[in-house]
């Protein structure tokens, strides 16, 4: 019964990821089908309302479409909730051990950057074809170098990774929470999680009140005049006490207690709550220090509500979850998806932009499943390529002795590993792979990365 229950809150948490996706991917539709006629501005919550109403009406006079496209205007908030989850699974993924740091941040980057470099390497070509075929637009060279080769070549002005796919601006944020998450972990342990959430809101509201009216910039979402642009609200510190929210709730979580085990009725009435005044705050300046923080709490808690409802009442907890696993290579594609279809098919014509817009969503879906079954297979490519490149150029005087099964050996410093199968990589040089155990877990690992047992007891003698 626990362990029913355990999936089906997974259930919700992936169902929340997917919906995100695709609320982004009808947001970037819309601002792009309607020329950006509406981005939240510091003028007042009336003028922004009667904005917003004049910018719905672009999307059709019958009601039913304008109430459908209204909350898409600000499918921009979904961004925190992605940071907030992002927390909160991280703690997840320790599964209550204590953290390796060299092993997670390994595992953390590569599951960023092996999906978003099976994303670049198929979708640039694809991109560039298109373009020739239909007179439309390419990424210069340079650009799809850049974008291909990201994160080395990344600035916050957009010029290298942002001509080539807007929303990517987002992969270097979580790669920040990825590489600090060690250090924000160890400081919970020692500090306990009220102080350290009381500490880094401090650092957040004083980091965005600089932003605000000290760097001079403005939040991602919104378009004025600004010498700074959004740079300042790119950096993490922008959105670090949202992360630190979503690891604060999976330790209690992990306790059996706090916000995840509240009544729906509760968790709902606070999120709508919560929710209305980032809502509202988001229309002021002084109100871009503290917006994000509430709107992802608020939106949080609602989408729990909603699908905690579809896993445990409409038991639709598996498709969740399906759905959930490719929902960041979702992200990395729909872009691309919404940029070439109204740019070159849908254009201006409104009947035309419903008709395709279900396509968008699915086929964007299509793609990343696709994208996420060939990432695998790159991850195969790159090791052998590493192996075969690492056999070619090391000197067999470096190799030093030959494995053999049944050996014992130390691998990561620790003995009481032995080897159970040797296979050699590069027939014309003496380099092998070795499958080791110490009997609980078995490992296929790089001969160079082990040690002869007497080898290394002499060594420490």
């Amino acid at each position: 019964m626990a362990s029913s229950k355990k999936l089906q809150r997974l259930a919700w948490l992936e169902g929340i990821r997917i919906f995100a996706a695709v609320l982004l991917l009808l947001y970037h539709a819309q601002l792009l089908f309607t020329k950006y006629a509406f981005t939240p501005q510091p003028t007042g919550l009336a003028a922004n309302l009667q904005q917003i109403f004049l910018a719905t009406r672009q999307m059709g006079d019958s009601w039913l479409t304008q109430v459908l496209s209204l909350p898409v205007w600000f499918g921009y908030q979904f961004v925190d909730v992605f940071v907030l989850v992002s927390g909160f699974s991280l703690v997840l993924s320790l599964k209550g051990q204590p953290i390796e740091v060299g092993s997670f941040l390994k595992r953390r980057i590569l599951r960023i950057l092996l999906p978003f470099w099976t994303v670049a390497w198929l979708a640039y070509p694809v991109l560039w074809t298109v373009g020739e075929l239909t007179n439309s637009y390419i990424p210069d060279a340079w650009h799809t170098f850049a974008g291909m080769s990201f994160p080395i070549l990344f600035d916050y002005g957009g010029e290298l990774l942002l001509p080539t796919n807007g929303p990517w601006w987002f992969v270097p944020l979580i790669m920040s929470f990825a590489l600090i998450f060690p250090v924000l972990w160890y400081l919970m342990n020692r500090w306990g999680s009220r102080n350290l959430l009381l500490t880094t809101t401090v650092i957040t509201l004083v980091y965005r009140a600089l932003a605000v009216y000290v760097f001079k910039g403005h939040p991602t979402y919104a378009i004025v005049s600004a010498s700074a642009g959004w740079q300042p609200f790119v950096h993490f510190i922008a959105k670090l006490s949202t992360f630190v929210l979503g690891m604060v709730v999976a330790r209690q979580y992990s306790q059996g207690k706090g916000a995840i085990f509240w009544k729906s009725s509760r968790a709902f009435s606070i999120g709508i709550a919560v929710y209305a005044i980032g809502f509202v705050a988001q229309f002021y300046r002084f109100g871009w220090i503290f917006d994000d923080f509430l709107l992802a709490i608020g939106l949080t808690l609602c989408c729990m509500v909603v699908f905690r409802f579809f896993s445990d009442r409409l038991k639709l907890g598996v498709i969740m979850i399906w759905l959930g696993i490719h929902s960041y290579s979702y992200f990395l594609i729909h872009n691309f998806v919404v940029d070439r279809t109204l740019n070159l098919y849908v254009h201006q014509q409104l009947p035309l932009y419903y008709q395709v817009l279900p396509w968008m969503v699915l086929g964007t879906l299509a793609l990343s499943v696709i994208a996420d079954h060939v990432t695998p297979w790159v991850v195969k490519g790159a090791v052998w390529l590493w192996h075969y490149t690492d056999a070619r150029l090391t000197p067999i005087a470096k190799i030093g002795w030959t494995p053999r099964v049944g050996e014992s050996v130390q691998y990561k410093g620790k003995s009481g590993w032995t080897i159970q199968k040797v296979e050699r990589v590069v027939h014309d040089k003496a380099f092998y792979l070795c499958r080791i155990s110490d009997g609980r877990k078995t490992v296929w690992v790089n001969q160079n990365d082990l040690k002869q047992a007497a080898a290394a007891q002499q060594a420490n003698v």
